[in-house]
């Protein structure tokens, strides 16, 4: 079965981009380009893992991701924090509000997220 993720962003270049590579990489994806609809949608799609931009029409990043772990049905769901926001404050934001990872956008091709994601998905190494 394969791993289902649902990306939330709205630069149209930027979903292209991320839901080619996650389909090549062998992951389920779904997209949301509305940060006012995406808690509702990833509630619905119970995803494996969230994609998760904070800059958003509507509803930003740390709004859905403060909705998403503070709900019963989705706080177990992993997200990772894919942004050009990249401030150590908002880093260490992103992770005390309950994001497994924080990715710059600028920082990592779209095969290095890929392999953030599943580094991540895999957990911990012992």
């Amino acid at each position: 079965m394969s791993t289902k993720i649902v990306l939330v962003e709205d630069d149209p270049l930027l979903i292209d981009i991320y839901s080619t590579k996650f389909k090549e990489s062998g992951f389920e994806v779904s997209v949301i380009d509305r940060g006012d609809m995406a808690p509702a949608f990833i509630a619905k799609e119970k995803p494996d893992l969230v994609v998760l931009d904070i800059v958003l029409p509507q509803k930003d990043g740390w709004d859905i991701l403060k909705t998403i772990k503070s709900n019963e049905k989705t706080k177990g769901i992993t997200v990772i924090i894919l942004s050009n926001l990249g401030q150590k404050e908002e880093i260490e934001k992103g992770m005390e509000l309950g994001a497994a990872g924080y990715l710059i956008k600028a920082h990592h091709t779209p095969s290095e997220v890929v392999r953030e994601i599943k580094k991540i998905l895999a957990g911990p190494q012992t």
